[in-house]
């Protein structure tokens, strides 16, 4: 019946997409102290904001005031988040009131869990014109009675006001099993929730710390890829997961670390997640299968593992990432005894004044131990200059404890192609010591295309076509400029994006414009190329 009604008068109701902008711009301009797009930001389906829009937008055109055609509007809220009850609520009471919908804007509570008698319900449905029936798994712990007297009490009173029914799909199959009779000509109208995601817990956390005023955009940015690494893999509720992060941003101010022990089989899923880089995957899988063998064939006579690697390629072409992976790996088979990656460049290595560097470099060897040590950029140490004269100082100190402690520490060189192999003709006790050697190449543009997507999908973000046509037109653009850095380079594009978009939505609220990235969108200002 009421489908039916709600069809003439909205012949937009059921999917008619043209109205829909205008609908949306009416709206901002015409509601001022009730902002009846605040439901765009409900944990809802698209078709549930809607239709809850739709329910307050008739009772804005026909208010007790006006004395139009008044229409029941009896929800059923499908979804086990109750702060996403509470919001609705609110906001349907606000919304009663503001438009004078209903004889009062009084809101009544009833949870299965809390109520005794049929009395209690009664004396609530009679006080108030919004009422809310929550807990109704508590239902089945009342006795045959009640349970028909509760929907004889729904059925006499369900005009002239709101009723909000709340619980799971399986809770409100299972609670009108008595009533189906009720649920069909009462409750025409099905608000469905959805789990929020990466960019839903995102800005619910930005709102909740202020994170953008107290800490600046990098940190939000850091905020990002925490929640994107850490929130589908959490075994915590939303709340939970959203309040213990709040806890630590709000009284420690940092973010909180990333503890686990990855298996192999999670490592190698990760590294194949990973854009391009087919060689080093192959040879990666040969080490570990070889390390494997080793471990599981006692009885064969094979020589040690050697693991000290080499790591040649351009910048942004994922050697770093790749060191971790590395780490974790190592660390799983047990040829290390920590899962830790010391980054250092020659300059954490070399020291201004003689007989300072081998002790500055054994203290990195130190820290490191037990380890994976990653010498970025290690062909400036092949540099021989008179301001760099103790950097043959460092190399042997290295090489001497790469041979004395290979059983506790694994070194990585990385740097580009050419460079290195000045660096690795520059002491010959190196390549000696170099047990595999890695070949970073660079991305194409495809494949750099391909990372940015990655990189917004895993931050709840989806990306018009335009947008990405916009970005192939800057990568093809820079990509023969001096230090262009691959995926350090897309990186980097991601990042002024998400602070651009961040601006450019500022005044939104609806979740399909906070997710979306458009080609306005993009930003490549000062990102390192020269």
């Amino acid at each position: 019946m009421y489908k039916d009604y709600l069809e003439d008068v909205y012949k937009d109701f059921y999917g008619e997409k043209e109205g829909e902008k205008k609908y949306q711009k009416d709206f901002s301009e015409k509601t001022k102290e009730f902002d009846i797009l605040d439901a765009d930001q409900f944990l809802l389906e698209e078709d549930s904001i809607e239709l809850l829009k739709k329910t307050v937008d008739y009772m804005k055109n026909n208010s007790l005031d006006e004395k139009k055609k008044y229409l029941d509007f009896n929800f059923l809220i499908q979804s086990d988040n109750k702060e996403l009850f509470d919001e609705i609520e609110h906001y349907l009471q606000n919304a009663v009131s503001y438009y004078h919908y209903l004889s009062n804007d009084s809101l009544g509570k009833i949870s299965f869990l809390e109520i005794d008698t049929i009395e209690q319900i009664l004396e609530c449905i009679e006080k108030h014109s919004i009422i809310s029936i929550r807990d109704i798994k508590g239902f089945d712990l009342k006795d045959i009675i009640f349970q028909k007297k509760l929907f004889h009490l729904l059925s006499e009173n369900v005009h002239n006001k709101i009723i909000l029914i709340e619980g799971t799909k399986d809770e409100l199959n299972h609670f009108f099993e008595f009533g189906e009779d009720l649920r069909e000509n009462s409750f025409p109208f099905v608000l469905i929730g959805r789990e929020p995601d990466v960019q839903d817990a995102y800005q619910d956390i930005l709102k909740i710390t202020d994170a953008e005023e107290k800490f600046g955009n990098d940190f939000c940015l850091k905020i990002l890829d925490y929640i994107s690494e850490t929130y589908k893999k959490s075994e915590l509720s939303y709340p939970n997961y959203r309040n213990q992060l709040c806890r630590s941003l709000i009284f420690n101010q940092e973010i909180p670390k990333i503890e686990s022990r990855k298996t192999l089989d999670e490592i190698f899923e990760q590294l194949d997640e990973l854009v391009g880089l087919d060689k080093v995957k192959k040879t990666l899988r040969e080490l570990v299968d070889y390390m494997l063998l080793r471990k599981k064939s006692n009885d064969l006579k094979l020589d040690g593992v050697n693991l000290h690697m080499v790591f040649l390629g351009n910048p942004g072409t994922g050697k770093t990432t790749v060191a971790r992976m590395v780490s974790e790996i190592l660390y799983n088979l047990g040829y290390i005894k920590q899962n830790k990656l010391i980054e250092v460049t020659s300059k954490d290595l070399v020291a201004e004044y003689v007989g300072q560097t081998a002790v500055k470099t054994m203290n990195v060897v130190e820290r490191a131990m037990g380890g994976v040590l990653f010498v970025d950029e290690a062909y400036t140490l092949a540099t021989t200059n008179s301001q760099n004269s103790y950097n043959g100082e460092a190399i042997a100190t290295l090489i001497k404890a790469m041979e004395d402690y290979r059983d506790n520490i694994v070194v990585i060189f990385a740097g580009y192609t050419k460079e290195m192999q000045d660096f690795l003709d520059s002491n010959s006790g190196i390549i000696s010591r170099i047990g595999y050697t890695f070949e970073f190449d660079d991305y194409t543009d495809d494949e750099l295309i391909a990372i940015f997507n990655g990189m917004m999908k895993k931050s709840g973000f989806s990306v018009e076509k335009e947008a990405i046509s916009v970005l192939k037109n800057i990568i093809k653009e820079n990509r023969n400029s001096k230090n262009f850095g691959n995926a350090r380079f897309v990186r980097n594009v991601y990042e002024k994006t998400i602070i651009k978009h961040a601006t450019n939505t500022k005044n939104k609220k609806r979740k399909s414009i906070l997710s979306t990235i458009t080609k306005e969108d993009i930003s490549y200002d000062n990102v390192g190329v020269l």
